[in-house]
Parts: structure tokens; C-alpha cells; sequence
């Protein structure tokens, strides 16, 4: 039997309902805005994985051979949540409960999708929307954030976070499905982030309270990972939470680049001008 046929619109309406609706059937605290989802061919321009991500990443085909598109989305935090956890050194309570709570709606969603698009007839496969890396290497296997760079979700900022057109504070999910839904980016221009622009910003490197993030080199990993660990064992108000809850997030709240892209080059983005990428945090 032939499967039905779908298309991107048909899966973005299911993400933007699905996330709406979150809070009211899980009985949680609506922490976001509207999704965004980009869809693009399984195609050679995943090849580079391994040169801007990580060595060993994985490709669309280990994912699922035969898979035929990879879809990104991108779940962004609101205002509110933000500018909580601006002040001070440490991340808000709210920031870890939102980090959990997004993290199991982004695996119930991938789920959802998966059972959508099975019972159409089409092949899925999934992986968890955190903590698929290497502990020591402190790299993804599979980065949601350069998979949505390549997919034209977004585009990374100084601080290694994919700054999308609804910005960089919030969680990203991915999977790969032997539907053919073509190419569908949100965005084509080279540059969002207004230093990679030449005008003037860094914010996001003067919000870092350990110095991690530099605009020649990107984020210093272990620096980073250092932190968001000891944010989790030193902060009483996180004693309850998951041991996954490694969050901190001051360079990514109340920036030009938090909530929308503030800045477009003009200059559309070929797939030559993937390769020397800096790798973005995996965390």
C-alpha cells in the first residue's frame, strides 16, 4: 500500500499545536512561543557533520538508512522566562524547571511525530533531546543545533547558540524519516548574529560569568561543562531537580539575538559556506 502523502505545513501545524496545547494537557507552565521547523533533503550536504560538529557524528543514514529528510524545530522560551534568569551569576529555579520540562515535551513531541508519520507508512527514527554526547569529548553525536544550521533553521552566534528568526533561547529536536518533504528553510542569509555582521555587540561574551565564550575560538567546552555542573550541585534551589539539569543560559537571555534574529547580511548561505564552521557547544 502506497503511504499518504504529507507535507512540511502538515507537520509544522502538528509542532505548533502540539507545543500550544503542552501546558494545558500536561498540567505544566507554559514556558514557550510558537515553534519554528525546518525540513531538509538527506542529502551529501549532512557530509560535513564530522568537520563542523564532531568527528564521530553521525549522519542521516546511520540514523535510519533509506531516510530521506531531516526535520528540525526549534521550541523557544518567552520573555518572561528570559528575563528571570538575567540577573545575577546563577541560572533561576524557573530556567531548570523550563530546561526539564522542555526536554520532555521535545521527547513526547519526536515520539508523536514518529506515530504520525508511521501511521502514514513512512519510517522514523528519534534521539533524545539532550545529553547524546561524549562526556569527555564533550561533543554531540548527533547536534541538534548543526543539523538546524544545515537544515536552514538558524545560524550560530558568537556564543555557539543557533540564533533562529524567533532567537536563541529555548531547545532544539530533530529526526530523520524516509518521507520526501524537500527542502523547507526558515532562513537563507549567512549571517544573524550581529558581530559576524561587523556591527557592534559581544554581549553574550560579557554575560558569561566564567569567561567561556570568545569571540575568536567560540565556547570553551570544558569551561562551560564545569559550570553548568557545579550550578546544579551548589544551587539549593535545584536539589529536586534531574542530575541531567546542567543549565545556565546568561549568555543566551536579554541579547539582541534571545528572542528574534536581529540582524540580516543579505548574503544567501551555498553549501560551500558550510565548511569552517566553528563547532558549537554540544551541551
Amino acid at each position: 500500500m502506497m503511504p499518504d502523502s504529507i507535507t512540511p505545513d502538515d507537520i509544522r501545524k502538528m509542532i505548533e499545536t502540539y507545543v500550544q496545547e503542552y501546558s494545558k494537557t500536561h498540567q505544566v507552565p507554559d514556558y514557550w512561543r510558537k515553534p519554528l521547523a525546518a525540513f531538509a533533503k538527506a542529502d551529501d550536504r549532512f557530509e560535513v557533520l564530522p568537520e563542523i560538529a564532531a568527528p564521530d557524528h553521525a549522519f542521516p543514514e546511520e540514523l535510519l538508512p533509506g531516510g530521506r529528510s531531516v526535520i528540525v524545530f526549534f521550541v523557544p522560551f518567552n520573555k518572561a522566562l528570559a528575563k528571570e534568569n538575567h540577573d545575577g551569576d546563577r541560572p533561576c529555579r524557573n530556567w531548570g524547571l523550563a530546561y526539564q520540562t522542555t526536554n520532555t515535551l521535545i521527547n513526547r513531541l519526536c515520539e508523536r511525530l514518529q506515530q504520525f508519520l508511521e501511521d502514514r507508512g513512512y519510517a522514523c527514527a528519534l534521539v533524545p533531546a539532550t545529553h547524546n554526547f561524549d562526556h569527555e569529548k564533550l561533543m554531540a553525536r548527533w547536534s541538534h543545533k548543526h543539523l538546524g544550521y544545515l537544515a536552514g533553521l538558524g545560524r550560530f552566534g558568537v556564543n555557539a547558540q543557533l540564533i533562529t528568526p524567533a532567537g536563541c533561547t529555548g531547545r532544539l529536536g530533530s529526526l530523520v524519516t524516509d518521507a520526501d518533504l524537500g527542502d523547507s528553510p526558515v532562513v537563507q542569509d549567512k549571517e544573524l548574529c550581529l558581530h559576524k555582521n561587523g556591527q557592534a555587540c559581544l554581549m553574550c561574551v560579557n554575560r558569561c560569568p566564567v569567561g567561556a565564550v570568545s569571540p575568536e575560538t567560540g565556547i570553551d567546552r570544558k569551561k562551560c561543562w564545569e559550570r553548568l555542573k557545579e550550578n546544579l550541585a551548589v544551587l539549593d534551589t535545584f536539589k529536586d531537580m534531574d542530575p541531567s539539569t546542567h543549565v545556565c543560559a546568561k549568555c543566551q537571555v536579554l541579547l539582541p539575538c534571545s528572542l528574534k534574529a536581529p540582524s540580516v547580511s543579505g548574503a544567501k548561505v551555498g553549501r560551500s559556506d558550510v565548511r569552517g564552521i566553528p563547532a558549537g557547544t554540544g551541551l
